[in-house]
């Protein structure tokens, strides 16, 4: 199974301070702002939902497709990504601008000061689908993950009026857009991915009932934290999937878009849909252990095991002859 995934490609620069930011800020003078900071420690990390679901595909043993803008300082990124068995041939690179960056700094309280410099994302508008359809000899799915929002809708109708499967994953970009966009993005989706509260915003965007979104998609999948995964079919009975069994919480950045990994990995082995969904619980996981949305570690001997763990040896062994 060929997949394609299109979404943001981005780094994050993530600042510590040791100090309080709130000591710093003079309030009368607030309308004369003008901070610096001494920061102890620079940790800049890999992210975008695209390659981090890629990242996830490509450790699984799958070849998928990066559908993104970035800059031309995405040379060692790429080269990362390419190493994790990732097809970066289809990004576009940004003539005039730098890859989409957040810029973050974190005193000792959590408090924080960030930034979000959009960057070449805002060119992922100008991709075209077919020629990467065309360059692969076609494409079994593609997921619309949270990227420029003009994107967004560009590949779901071009997905619709090529009968192209896709996948709709809007994520945080819920909030900026507007209903018809919001519609756009989801009416004829195979694959429906939100979190809770993105289910509800969508209902409110949309002005679509639970129902009748489900009259649109084919499969609904609400992720629910600690509480696993929700799957639903239009006529069927929800399914309820439980997380897997965690040994220890470091981060959890990227965890969702690590879950999309496992679970469209498995799908794409023929596995039922429950399967699947404990695939995406027990990849996930190896995420939020690690410091890092690409940090993490998966061999098939840890995901086999926490699929043992967590959901019994059937299902460890349904799993095995994939990996």
């Amino acid at each position: 199974m060929r997949i394609a995934v299109a979404g943001s490609i981005a780094t994050d620069h993530l600042m510590s301070f040791d100090g309080r930011l709130a000591d710093q800020i003079i309030p009368d003078q607030i309308e004369h702002l003008s901070l610096s900071f001494l920061v102890d420690e620079l940790d800049v990390r890999r992210g975008g939902v695209a390659p981090n679901i890629c990242f996830g595909l490509g450790t699984l043993g799958l070849s998928p497709v990066l559908v993104g803008a970035a800059g031309a300082d995405f040379e060692e990124y790429r080269a990362w990504l390419d190493r994790h068995g990732v097809d970066t041939s289809s990004v576009l690179i940004s003539e005039l601008r730098h890859t989409a960056r957040f810029v973050c700094t974190t005193d000792r309280e959590q408090n924080q000061i960030a930034s979000f410099y959009p960057g070449a994302m805002a060119e992922a508008r100008n991709i075209e689908i077919k020629p990467i359809y065309d360059r692969l000899g076609g494409i079994d799915l593609v997921l619309i993950g949270a990227d420029d929002p003009a994107a967004m809708v560009r590949h779901s109708e071009e997905c619709r009026s090529r009968s192209v499967p896709f996948a709709a994953d809007p994520s945080q970009q819920l909030a900026r857009m507007e209903g018809p966009e919001v519609r756009s993005l989801i009416e004829g989706a195979a694959i429906l991915f939100t979190n809770e509260y993105e289910k509800a915003l969508a209902e409110q965007k949309t002005g679509w009932s639970d129902e009748q979104i489900l009259d649109r998609v084919g499969i609904r999948i609400t992720t629910l934290g600690s509480k696993g995964a929700r799957l639903d079919r239009k006529g069927e009975p929800s399914i309820h999937v439980p997380a897997a069994s965690v040994d220890k919480l470091v981060d959890p950045t990227g965890m969702g878009d690590c879950f999309r990994a496992g679970f469209l990995a498995a799908h794409s082995w023929g596995l039922p849909l429950e399967r699947s969904a404990q695939v995406g619980n027990a990849t996930a996981v190896h995420c939020l252990e690690a410091d890092g949305p690409q940090e993490y570690t998966l061999t098939p001997q840890s995901l086999l095991a926490r699929m043992e763990a967590s959901y019994g040896k059937e299902a460890a062994d349904e799993v095995r002859p994939h990996l």
